[in-house]
């Protein structure tokens, strides 16, 4: 089944819109996570701080993965806002993952595709291309984006310096954990955002892996719907429980990989 005839098939307009409250813990979701690691980084509670940071982390890429798609809810200027601001705590150019995300739709698993190579490699393969894949995003985006995510990556990478020299340079501990956190999940970025959703899926690029086990996408914050997200891809993520049991219903023979 192509993927016009899925549109088709499929009832989705309605599930772009958010209610206030949907775009408030769409916008919100990762405060918590952050304090609660910071808070036991602070009292040398690393260890107790590892998962907290881990859902940081996660809930951070949902939330600007919601923005690279206008899925966010909030005017043009507030999901900018978010974009930059997750550049700095997360320790990356924001919108240069944003360049190659777009542009992963767009080319999914072809040449052009940088932000999906490692689908191609192995499960090691993809943790160890992981910096390279950080380094190259960085890079293509400022070789061949346009002004706007020129601007945009080097405002966010000059953030991202002076957060970072002024929490080694007072010794401020706790961010300085925070940000060695950060950047390996960044070099890990390669395998869990790409590799485990796309691995083995060249022969129909669009039908990405998906996740249907409950506890798992509670857990993963419904990170893992991917074939749902790649199909419609101005769903929110908030959304995506409903519109993958909406695509079960309308096409319940489509042939689905799982992620994990």
């Amino acid at each position: 089944m192509t993927h016009s005839e899925i549109l088709q098939k499929v009832d989705w307009k309605d599930l772009r819109k958010l209610s206030t409250k949907e775009m408030l813990i769409e916008n919100n979701l990762t405060i918590p996570w952050f304090f609660a690691s910071c808070a036991l980084a602070y009292y040398h509670y690393y260890v107790l701080a590892l998962p907290f940071s881990a859902f940081f982390f996660l809930t951070s890429l949902r939330q600007v993965h919601n923005g690279f798609h206008n899925s966010l809810g909030t005017n043009k200027f507030l999901t900018w806002f978010s974009l930059f601001s997750n550049s700095i705590l997360m320790i990356v150019s924001i919108h240069a993952v944003k360049f190659n995300h777009l542009r992963h739709h767009k080319y999914c698993l072809s040449e052009k595709d940088q932000e999906g190579k490692s689908a191609h490699m192995s499960w090691f393969g993809a943790i160890f291309y992981g910096p390279v894949h950080m380094f190259l995003i960085h890079q293509i985006t400022l070789k061949e984006g346009n002004r706007n995510y020129k601007k945009n990556v080097l405002a966010e990478l000059a953030a991202v310096i002076v957060f970072a020299s002024a929490v080694f340079y007072f010794q401020i501990h706790f961010l300085i954990y925070h940000i060695v956190v950060m950047v390996i999940g960044e070099f890990l970025m390669a395998f869990f955002a790409v590799w485990t959703v796309h691995h083995d899926t060249e022969e129909n690029p669009s039908m990405a892996r998906t996740q249907r086990s409950e506890w798992k996408n509670r857990l993963t914050f419904g990170m893992f719907y991917h074939l749902e997200h790649h199909l419609f891809p101005a769903v929110p993520t908030i959304k995506l429980p409903e519109l993958a049991k909406r695509i079960d219903e309308a096409i319940p023979d489509l042939q689905k990989k799982k992620t994990f």
